[in-house]
């Protein structure tokens, strides 16, 4: 059974109209259209209400049996967006970490005294180049490949 088709089910064998159920949720007449005619779906939120009104648990409210239903599918899409934004989120700051310890790899290296000591040998952090090259270029492999991966969902998503 589909979720708008359960929700009118519930709504009509409780004898409630829309405008009424509206008032309850505290959203519009039409919302409560929209979601039997299957135009689009509440939020968790509403869920959480529809099912204490109608006094059925999330269970049944959402999965309608055993079959997976619209709102089952945007509940797993939703998870996997709130999933995808996540990843993102810690590869950007990751990415960032290391670009900005590169740079002041980099800055420290340029803004450091180099000297002869008295046995004769030249004293210089030299080794902060390679560091400092190495974390600039990490960070933008892991840019490149955030917005590589962001690219091809994007591209799957629209086809």
């Amino acid at each position: 059974m589909e979720f708008g088709d359960k929700i009118k089910e519930l709504r009509t064998s409780h004898q409630l109209t829309q405008e009424t159920v509206a008032i309850r949720l505290n959203v519009t007449r039409q919302a409560v259209s929209n979601w039997e005619n299957n135009r689009n779906l509440p939020d968790l939120e509403l869920l959480i209400l529809i099912a204490s009104i109608f006094h059925i648990s999330l269970d049944e409210l959402i999965l309608g049996g055993s079959n997976v239903n619209n709102m089952t599918e945007k509940l797993i899409k939703d998870s996997s967006k709130t999933r995808r934004a996540k990843l993102n989120l810690m590869t950007t700051l990751v990415g960032t970490f290391l670009l900005f310890f590169g740079f002041a790899c980099l800055f420290i290296k340029a803004n450091s005294v180099e000297y002869i000591d008295k046995s004769g040998f030249l004293r210089e952090n030299f080794y902060l180049l390679p560091i400092g090259f190495l974390f600039i270029l990490a960070g933008m492999i892991v840019f490149l490949v955030t917005g590589f991966n962001f690219l091809i969902h994007t591209i799957r998503k629209k086809n």
